[in-house]
């Protein structure tokens, strides 16, 4: 007869046990023995045991790969991403788990370990299952997908269903950044071009809507009078000379980023015009802030009688 703490660990994990929940479920190493010679339990992973035959389904897939990772590992990537719910997943062949540094774990089946150093302090559980986070799951994701369409589509989905916000992505793009191979810091700046759009496609919408302003150019070639080439803003309001930028420091990874987006602004406002900057998050949680900010800046600009000096083309 099963013991308790076995019905209760069949139940909830899907007809899975790991290794180290034998002895607490009364079963021994004979008792594991027979069971896996007899053909009635099966061995899906190392120390990872099946108390049925047959294949897995996915679920059972997610957790043995969790189970395999260890009591504190957590599934990450397009796992994860499966978990929250995610209708755009990458396509993986492995089930991803994160692993504390020091952990000494070989890819083993359809699991790989990825040991980290930086624990998920927004990973929450869901049920029996450990996702990381929903910003890590993606970044992770990204890693690892060579479909930049995908990519987006994940990106775009985990803001607008409200999994997790741009600025968060955006920490955690930094955070994976760090120590990566270029192949990989190629795929998690994909992701930041992906929250980038996001952010300009929202405040898109928000001066659309505008009673004051005019039509608004976004990503425009802006030259001088005598042809000289000028830095290309987000949007732009020709007549008043007016530049909206929607960023934020925490978009860039060095010095130097940042130093070139302050001398494209200086340039700007050299050649005449005025350029605000808004962070992804302004333009989320304040959008009025935001539009008010930009029709005050061009009703003020109309109201001077400036002329335009910068050509659009």
């Amino acid at each position: 007869m099963e013991s308790k703490r076995m019905v209760q660990i069949r139940l909830s994990q899907g007809g899975l046990i790991a290794h180290r929940q034998l002895a607490g479920a009364g079963v021994t190493r004979g008792r594991l023995r027979w069971m896996l010679t007899s053909g009635r339990w099966q061995r899906v992973l190392p120390r990872v045991y099946a108390m049925f035959t047959g294949g897995l389904d996915r679920r059972q897939r997610l957790l043995a790969a969790q189970l395999y990772g260890g009591d504190d590992a957590l599934l990450t990537g397009a796992a994860a991403l499966e978990v929250h719910g995610f209708r755009y997943v990458p396509r993986d062949a492995f089930v991803r788990v994160l692993v504390p540094r020091g952990r000494r774990l070989r890819p083993a089946g359809f699991a790989r370990v990825h040991p980290t150093a930086r624990p998920d302090r927004h990973a929450r559980p869901n049920g029996v299952l450990r996702p990381s986070s929903a910003a890590r799951a993606v970044v992770d994701a990204a890693r690892f997908c060579a479909d930049a369409r995908r990519v987006r589509a994940m990106v775009a989905e985990s803001v607008q269903a409200g999994h997790c916000t741009p600025d968060e992505l955006v920490r955690e793009v930094a955070d994976a950044r760090r120590g990566a191979t270029p192949a990989r810091r190629a795929a998690v700046e994909e992701v930041v071009a992906g929250v980038r759009s996001i952010a300009e496609g929202q405040a898109r919408e928000l001066l659309a809507g505008s009673t004051v302003l005019p039509a608004v150019a976004w990503n425009p070639r802006l030259t001088e009078p005598d042809g000289t080439r000028l830095p290309t803003p987000d949007g732009w309001i020709a007549e008043a000379d007016l530049g909206v930028e929607v960023d934020s420091r925490a978009y860039h990874f060095s010095p130097d980023d940042w130093e070139r987006t302050l001398r494209r602004h200086a340039r700007l406002s050299e050649a005449g015009a005025v350029v605000l900057h808004f962070t992804p998050r302004q333009v989320r949680d304040d959008p009025r802030g935001v539009l008010a900010a930009v029709e005050r800046a061009y009703l003020s600009r109309m109201r001077s009688g400036y002329r335009s000096r910068i050509k659009t083309s």
